[in-house]
């Protein structure tokens, strides 16, 4: 079974997936840290996130993988080198969208998405897992909330790694991001027509992972 969770930046795609993932055994796919890599990457070799050639070529050759980590969130790989922690730099997080939104970025990557959720059994979280990765998914969920407090949770993440942002700062840029996210050509991020939409800025983690548990058991 592919479960596809969609949504934008803060909804909790990332930790509701590990856990449901980890609640059923499946493997987790987290795609938007595929493109983080990319990002931190370009950034390091001085490529502009508008140059849509060398980003092409650096998508072509870049080598992402993933090992086991503590909790089930997986350690993200650049080649030999770990960057688990680096990709979440807020510079990595103002830029990732303009460099996912290439089409030829988002055809390399969408090619080895497919390739690793081809074995199946398999929780993938991302923009576009249930509308173009895996239109096909078994379930498909689409997470949101508030914008404030989606801002919120970001900048307690970022301030647990010694990252300085204020509310409102944080707030605009997630709305600059949703509006990108949300408006580009290119796989733009939107719910499927069948995705289950959970609005999740009044529930905890466990009663999301609940109420998505149960749409999962409903399709089993």
């Amino acid at each position: 079974m592919i479960v596809a969770v969609d949504g934008p930046a803060g909804a909790g795609k990332s930790t509701i997936s590990r856990l449901l993932a980890g609640r059923y055994g499946w493997t987790y796919l987290d795609t938007g840290a595929m493109y983080r890599a990319l990002t931190l990457l370009a950034l390091e070799q001085g490529i502009d996130p508008s140059d849509a050639g060398q980003l092409e070529q650096l998508t072509r050759y870049m080598e992402v993988s993933f090992q086991p980590g503590p909790d089930g969130m997986p350690r993200v790989f650049a080649g030999c080198r770990e960057v688990t922690e680096e990709i979440r730099s807020p510079e990595v997080n103002r830029k990732v969208s303009e460099v996912s939104a290439h089409a030829g970025v988002r055809e390399e990557m969408v090619r080895r998405q497919r390739q690793l959720m081809s074995a199946g059994d398999m929780v993938a979280d991302g923009r576009d897992i249930g509308t173009v990765v895996w239109p096909e998914a078994e379930v498909k969920i689409f997470l949101t909330a508030a914008n404030s407090e989606r801002a919120r949770r970001r900048r307690l993440e970022l301030e647990e790694k010694g990252h300085d942002i204020s509310q409102e700062k944080m707030e605009k840029e997630i709305s600059a991001r949703d509006e990108f996210d949300s408006g580009r050509p290119v796989a733009p991020l939107v719910a499927a027509e069948d995705a289950v939409t959970v609005d999740t800025t009044d529930l905890t983690i466990d009663q999301v992972v609940g109420k998505v548990a149960e749409i999962v058991d409903s399709r089993r």
